[in-house]
């Protein structure tokens, strides 16, 4: 049997490309979205939700889809060695390639289009939104739940600008630029420190190194069209 979801709105991220994008919800509090609900669902479909302080993001992984899925992956928290059920991770490379993500709710507003913001988000800009639930936390949290093999958050690295690169930058996107960079958005597998990385983030090509423990910020510039 077969089902059919339409997307409810879509994101409006920092996060312009796969790689950089956090990888947990919450991870970086400084990446605020904004969700955009399509014309049909005006305010009344927001109705009361303001009084909840977190929300449900239900969505599709639409940068993979053509990627196909696998019955086993291998998680970046194990290294990118181990493999594991895809139904034991978070993998967007899955058999419907839905994602969930418990996002913190800022404002909202009911205008037309109705907006939704949201921090400590882990969306890649353009995701479509299947559905929205407030977090309810006496029925959800469970703080002695086994993690698995992520059950403790894993080490930020050190985050060190050079050559002036935060110069031009506002303290907002010197914050989202090294929180996302502090999780080490490199594949597990790779640990090559003369390596520069650059990632599309705002309207930025950032350009890193990370050696050990420290990540170095050696460029920051404005992106140039795909």
């Amino acid at each position: 049997m077969s089902y059919t979801l339409e997307a409810v709105g879509h994101v409006d991220s920092p996060y312009k490309q796969k790689f950089g994008v956090a990888r947990q919800p919450g991870l970086v509090p400084a990446a605020e979205i904004c969700i955009t609900l399509n014309p049909e669902f005006h305010a009344d479909c927001v109705r009361g939700l303001t009084e909840f302080d977190y929300i449900w993001v239900s969505f599709v992984f639409h940068g993979v889809l053509n990627e196909g899925w696998s019955p086993l992956v291998r998680p970046p928290r194990l290294g990118g060695k181990q493999k594991m059920g895809v139904f034991a991770t978070r993998s967007p490379h899955r058999p419907n390639h839905l994602g969930l993500s418990l996002l913190k709710l800022e404002r909202i507003d009911s205008g037309r289009p109705v907006k939704i913001y949201c921090s400590g988000a882990d969306l890649l800009h353009g995701t479509p939104v299947v559905d929205i639930k407030p977090y309810i936390p006496f029925v959800e949290a469970k703080p002695d739940a086994a993690g698995g093999f992520a059950a403790a958050k894993p080490p930020e690295l050190a985050v060190i600008w050079q050559n002036q690169a935060e110069h031009a930058l506002s303290e907002t996107e010197r914050q989202l630029i090294a929180q996302s960079i502090a999780q080490d958005p490199r594949p597990a597998y790779q640990n090559i420190p003369e390596r520069i990385y650059v990632m599309h983030i705002l309207n930025y090509d950032v350009s890193f190194q990370i050696d050990g423990e420290q990540a170095y910020i050696t460029a920051v510039r404005p992106h140039i069209g795909d």
